[in-house]
C-alpha cells in the first residue's frame, strides 16, 4: 500500500513537498512515479526516479522546479514542489512497480501496478 501525504493550499510561488510512503512493502527494487491529475483532465505523468535514485525524469512543465528523491530505507520517496503555479493544482499520486535494474524508470500509467489514494495541492494566484 502506498500512501501521499504532504498535499495542501499555497499561493503562486510557494512550495510544498510530498512524501510517498510504503506500507507491507519494501520500496527497494521499485521504481517509482509520481502522477497528478485535475479537474476534468486525464491522470499526467509527473516525475519518476529509478530504485536505486540514480536515474530521474521530468515532465517539461515542472523541469526545473519539483524535484524528486527517495530515502529507500524509510520506504518513502518525495517530491519537493518550488515556485508552484496555479497551473500545479490537482490531486498528486505516487505509483510503483517492481523493477530489479536500478537505473530504470517508467513515464506512462499502465506501467505501474501500485498506486496511493492521492493528495489534493491546490496553488492559488
Amino acid at each position: 500500500q502506498l500512501v501521499e501525504s504532504g498535499g495542501g493550499s499555497v499561493q503562486a510561488g510557494g512550495s510544498l513537498r510530498l512524501s510517498c510512503v510504503a506500507s507491507g512493502r519494501s520500496f527497494s527494487s521499485h521504481a517509482v512515479g509520481w502522477f497528478r491529475q485535475a479537474p476534468g483532465k486525464e491522470r499526467e505523468f509527473v516525475a519518476a526516479i529509478s530504485w536505486g535514485g540514480g536515474n530521474t525524469f521530468y515532465a517539461d512543465p515542472v523541469k526545473g522546479r519539483f524535484t524528486v528523491s527517495r530515502v529507500n530505507a524509510k520506504n518513502t520517496v518525495y517530491l519537493q514542489m518550488n515556485s508552484l503555479k496555479p497551473e500545479d493544482t490537482a490531486v498528486y499520486y505516487c505509483a510503483a512497480v517492481v523493477e530489479w535494474n536500478s537505473g530504470r524508470y517508467y513515464l506512462t500509467r499502465d506501467e505501474y501496478d501500485y498506486w496511493g489514494q492521492g493528495t489534493q495541492v491546490t496553488v492559488s494566484s
